[in-house]
């Protein structure tokens, strides 16, 4: 009994320390987070000295040399080019995952969701080095455009990307909808394909947006491929074919030649909060869809 009574009191004090050490990591992260978006935002709000809100946001002249920092043009090539990956790689996405989930057999599922995951390992850099050697030229060839580079390139290399995210997750999801629900579908007449359609992707609906919305966070971050790629030129894309850039690839292009405390590096750190806004915007939203699939 006593020593029942020490190892029961040990227990206690281990999980007494350990909590602590999660507490403490999560406070650890929660100031490192608030000290990055403090710092960024702190030194981007500096832009407004120098630069009008209205000039920033909604002007797509970019040009330090002549103190003009419109960012619209960056900003709606970030939005463009994760929307058009996003409707490229949803719906190929959105079909692995039900094959892997109820059409493969079991030996090729344990095949292909391992080789799926190996996709997140590869570098970004290694995407954008392909897109830059077989997408832009394939699309200069056949599109008969003069250079290559543009949104379409851009879009169709994240849309690679974001498969594993999307396939994995809506796996899950979709192998979570509970059996009985399946069987009643076939049992009441529906053909395999009715059940998946009308019964399995409805029930895993939450899981599947969170894995899109996680996608398109990977999407608007994402900064070596897409700069390799879209052509990095400060204008408005007005076709899928026309260069221009986005808020990571300009900021990784310009911010090692720019001054600390200008009215050029602030601007920069402006965009970096715009993205970081963008990223979190993103995250509340899957907490939503996730408090609202536990309800």
């Amino acid at each position: 009994m006593e020593l029942a009574a020490k190892q029961h009191q040990m227990k206690l004090i281990y999980d007494k320390y350990v909590r602590y050490l999660f507490v403490a990591s999560a406070s650890l992260m929660t100031v490192i987070i608030l000290s990055i978006i403090i710092f960024v935002g702190q030194q981007g709000l500096q832009t407004f000295t120098e630069v009008s809100p209205l000039e920033f946001f909604f002007s797509t002249k970019w040009d330090p040399m002549e103190g003009q920092y419109g960012a619209a043009s960056f900003i709606m090539g970030s939005i463009y080019v994760t929307l058009l990956a996003v409707l490229m790689g949803t719906p190929l996405g959105l079909a692995g995952a039900v094959f892997m989930a109820k059409i493969a057999p079991a030996w090729l599922r344990e095949i292909m969701r391992p080789a799926t995951d190996l996709y997140v390992a590869i570098p970004s850099v290694v995407y954008g080095f392909v897109g830059l050697t077989i997408i832009v030229p394939f699309i200069r060839i056949n599109f008969d455009v003069s250079s290559g580079f543009g949104l379409l390139a851009a879009a169709f290399i994240l849309a690679i990307m974001i498969l594993p995210t999307i396939i994995s997750i809506s796996e899950d999801a979709i192998r979570a909808v509970p059996r009985a629900l399946e069987e009643a579908s076939l049992a009441l007449g529906a053909t395999r394909w009715q059940t998946i359609w009308k019964v399995l992707l409805p029930a895993a609906l939450p899981g599947i947006l969170t894995s899109i919305i996680l996608a398109m966070a990977r999407a608007v971050g994402e900064t070596m491929a897409v700069q390799m790629v879209i052509g990095n030129t400060p204008q408005f894309a007005k076709s899928l074919f026309m260069p221009t850039s986005t808020l990571p690839s300009e900021i990784v292009v310009e911010m090692g030649n720019t001054p600390f405390g200008s009215a050029w590096g602030d601007s920069l750190f402006l965009m970096a909060l715009v993205l970081l806004m963008l990223s979190l915007g993103m995250i509340l939203i899957i907490r939503r869809i996730a408090q609202r699939r536990m309800a």
